[in-house]
């Protein structure tokens, strides 16, 4: 018998093999989709509600998917979030900063979504992808270079009905219920009996929640000043000086203001970080002008300075407590310092591909929780970036601070969201620690926070301002600051072990086909 003869393989084929199926572009395009409505639900917009619509997108597009399909959605909506997010992060140093971090961010993502697809089919799935996303979180806390926690979804949800879960159970926690409620609205669209719950309940549980308020400590009435720079960007601080008699200015200007009864005597003063770039230890001009502001405000000062260590030489982000009559006389010294800013991971590395490396500092760490004792207050000091670290500011509130101050400097991301980003955080630590929180802000945006997450006060930006409020003092301890970092643990134990029950549903699903 004669072989039929072989046809001529069409040209076209090979094209049409490529070509990406119109299923798949869709969910490609929800998962950006996603990732950018997660963005729009960041401050300052109050669009907290977008968040779960995002999730929902999200879960459409890897659910019951391989963990590589995962991989690739997640990256693609890890992108729509991030790419806009981290924008600021190169606003005076354009794309060299801000699309490398993005994309090393998006990966992260991308990691925690390949696991979420590979564990679709474990019953329940929306309440462990939400797992695996908080730990995925958990696990962009600390690396790479010691972790970089911005864009926790936690942060995007100051106006959010979820707020008060932080209480409960800290960042973590709001989070979960954020990406449970968006992933269980995709759910409804199979079983809608069983998705309602994973939508009503986090919503419902948050509504009720009672977030503290009382001044079971007393009262401090607090002034915040914001002095302003003389420009934004990388060379703010190049007129150092200026910087510091702008503090001064507006904190004159403030005891004045008191002096003629249009504003209360405060009882404590803060200061923005590298409002003395000037190192008062060893510049007497510098002590004489905080000398002075002090003595005019009749309040005890904390001063974000850069000091230069007496036995390394090294310079140290402190912020140094100034009072009237006597001058410095307790430091803090930042425990959490900026990667490629305060200081340089791989120096020698990244010199080979960036002679600018070498504008980052060498800045070291500080180690002691402890904030000051000032007047009625025990306040914590929480610098700047330290701000967005959860084990940072519960160690500076289990410490004893009946307050919490933030002093920060953005005047080097201009008029980019970075500012309000980072409020919300401060908005967050209110609630999850029970506090109230004080911003105090080189260029804005300076803001008073109660204890529920409430902004009674703030600045704008790029203008000089004082803000000054009576505040409660609180010393309960809420749940979240009792557990700590247990509800991250929990939560992130929880989506492990569904990878794990993932991993053994699938050899058994491959193994009943080859039998």
């Amino acid at each position: 018998m004669v072989a039929p003869p072989i046809a001529p393989e069409s040209p076209e084929l090979p094209a049409r093999r490529r070509r990406v199926s119109r299923p798949v572009l869709s969910r490609m395009a929800l998962a950006v989709a996603g990732g950018a409505l997660v963005y729009l639900s960041f401050p300052p917009r109050p669009l907290w509600f977008l968040a779960p619509v995002g999730f929902a997108l999200l879960a459409y597009a890897i659910y019951d998917r391989r963990a590589r399909a995962g991989f690739g959605y997640g990256l693609l909506f890890g992108l729509g979030f991030m790419v806009p997010l981290l924008r600021w992060t190169g606003e005076f140093v354009g794309l060299v900063a801000w699309l490398p971090l993005a994309l090393a961010c998006a990966l992260m993502i991308s990691i925690g979504t390949a696991a979420m697809a590979f564990a679709s089919r474990v019953p329940g799935w929306p309440l462990w992808a939400a797992c695996l996303w908080v730990a995925d979180e958990a696990l962009r806390g600390v690396v790479p270079f010691g972790g970089f926690t911005w864009g926790k979804i936690a942060f995007g949800q100051p106006e959010g009905w979820f707020l008060p879960l932080a209480s409960l159970g800290g960042a973590p926690l709001v989070t979960f219920a954020v990406v449970l409620t968006g992933f269980g609205l995709f759910w409804l669209t199979k079983n809608w009996r069983l998705a309602a719950p994973l939508v009503v309940v986090p919503l419902g549980v948050g509504l009720v929640v009672p977030v503290g308020v009382d001044a079971s400590a007393g009262t401090v009435t607090v002034a915040a000043i914001q002095g302003n720079v003389p420009r934004a960007g990388l060379d703010f601080n190049a007129q150092r000086r200026a910087v510091l008699d702008n503090h001064a200015k507006r904190t004159l200007q403030l005891a004045a203001d008191v002096a003629a009864g249009r504003e209360k005597q405060p009882d404590i003063v803060i200061w923005p970080e590298n409002s003395s770039d000037i190192d008062p230890f060893r510049n007497p001009d510098a002590a004489a002008v905080l000398d002075a502001a002090a003595d005019a405000i009749k309040a005890p000062i904390a001063v974000g300075a850069v000091i230069l260590d007496k036995n390394d030489g090294l310079p140290r982000n402190t912020v140094v407590l100034w009072e009237p009559g006597k001058g410095p006389t307790d430091t803090y010294t930042k425990r959490k310092l900026q990667p490629f800013g305060e200081t340089m991971p791989m120096r020698s590395f990244f010199r080979l591909f960036a002679s600018e490396v070498d504008r980052a500092g060498v800045f070291q760490p500080g180690t002691d929780p402890e904030g000051f004792v000032m007047g009625p207050a025990k306040v914590a000091l929480d610098t700047c970036y330290e701000v967005a670290f959860d084990s940072v500011v519960r160690d500076s509130v289990t410490a004893g601070a009946t307050i919490i101050a933030i002093p920060t400097n953005n005047a080097t991301f201009g008029y980019t969201e970075m500012t309000y980003q980072q409020l919300s955080m401060s908005r967050l630590r209110a609630v999850e620690h029970g506090r109230a929180v004080v911003v105090a802000a080189t260029s804005g945006v300076s803001a008073i926070v109660e204890p529920d997450g409430s902004v009674t006060r703030k600045t704008g930006l790029f203008e000089p301002g004082a803000l000054v409020a009576t505040l409660p003092l609180r010393s309960q301890t809420t749940l979240a600051t009792w557990l700590g970092a247990w509800p991250e643990w929990v939560i992130t134990a929880a989506g492990l072990a569904a990878l794990a029950l993932g991993f053994t549903r699938r050899r058994k699903d491959s193994n009943g086909a080859a039998a």
